[in-house]
């Protein structure tokens, strides 16, 4: 009894001096279990002061998003939740925090087993069951209802096919209705095929890419990168510039950055390569060089490629696309530039 007396005596007053969420957790549930509920009360304060909440990423912290195991953030937040339900009661910042562990497997992975047997037992620990409800999200076609047959047990995956007799434009108009609480996401593909030089930059979704080209010039001060303004001659090298722009962490991007056909890339040996503290693997190809990401942390990144001019003629540059095969939804596309060699 004197040991622990001594060890709650520190934890009481030294709390406020740890940085990890986790250990602050810890001391918050082990203090309320021996009676003591002002510091857990101020633990609990704490976070929420600290936490940043919004409506699509539930309640999270930025001191917890990281990414190596035995930093332990799924952990971190499992206990989180463990906290904000036996020590404040609030199932809201449950709810709120369990958000954020659906949120983040939407385009990362449960890097271990204890941190997925840490994950699942928050999501069933408290606030609303997720569990509870099995109703569909509703789609309508252009005012229409689409009937879902064959629904999978468990995803709720269904698919509806149409001929392309039956296929309107009026389809375009898509509405989607939940029906029951909790978190849910999903996307929308349509695929057609088009002229490069009149598509248009996406803009607007979590993960963005931007293509600007450049010729480099050599002068009496070095080698210097002029912005792309009228014809180019042959032997003339050009520089692409591939600038990403990412809201939250993402594993497994594909950025494909296309080539105009009358130029040959500088680069052509295909290699894993760091880029500041970015590492992935880039390939070149025939037609576009290929970057694979294993892990883009938020942020803004630069990529930088070199073609030579081989032919002379008008030809688009290409587009660049870029898409988290995670979670296909997020993605990206740049428009094309054209190029005129004489």
């Amino acid at each position: 009894k004197p040991a622990v007396d001594y060890f709650l005596s520190q934890a009481t007053k030294y709390w406020a001096e740890q940085k990890s969420l986790m250990t602050r957790c810890h001391t918050a549930l082990g203090l309320q279990r021996f009676g003591n509920t002002k510091i857990p009360a101020a633990i609990v304060a704490s976070l929420r002061e600290n936490a940043r909440t919004t409506e699509e990423l539930g309640m999270h912290w930025r001191s917890n998003e990281n990414y190596y195991w035995h930093q332990a953030p799924i952990e971190t937040q499992a206990m989180i939740i463990e906290t904000f339900r036996d020590v404040a009661k609030d199932d809201k910042a449950v709810d709120d925090c369990q958000a954020w562990l659906l949120k983040q497997k939407q385009t990362q992975g449960w890097k271990t087993t204890k941190a997925t047997a840490d994950a699942v037992y928050a999501l069933l620990l408290g606030g609303a069951n997720k569990l509870a409800s099995d109703a569909l999200v509703s789609v309508e076609l252009g005012g229409t209802p689409v009937t879902p047959e064959n629904v999978e047990p468990g995803t709720g995956f269904y698919q509806k096919k149409f001929a392309a007799t039956e296929v309107k434009a009026a389809m375009g108009k898509i509405k989607l209705t939940k029906t029951d609480k909790g978190v849910s996401w999903g996307s929308l593909h349509w695929q057609y095929l088009e002229d490069v030089a009149k598509i248009t930059p996406h803009e607007g979704n979590p993960l963005e890419v931007k293509k600007a080209l450049f010729v480099k010039r050599t002068t009496a001060q070095g080698q210097t990168l002029e912005a792309l303004k009228g014809p180019l001659a042959p032997g003339d090298e050009l520089v692409t510039r591939i600038e990403i722009r990412v809201d939250r962490d993402m594993e497994y991007v594909h950025l494909k950055n296309q080539r105009g056909s009358g130029t040959e890339p500088v680069n052509v040996i295909s290699q894993y390569q760091w880029q500041g503290a970015l590492g992935y693997y880039q390939m070149t190809k025939d037609t576009a060089d290929h970057f694979f990401i294993e892990r883009l942390p938020r942020g803004t990144y630069v990529f930088e490629t070199s073609v030579r001019i081989q032919l002379r003629g008008s030809y688009p540059s290409g587009i660049a696309e870029i898409q988290c095969m995670y979670a296909p939804e997020f993605n990206s596309h740049s428009a094309s530039t054209p190029i005129e060699v004489k």
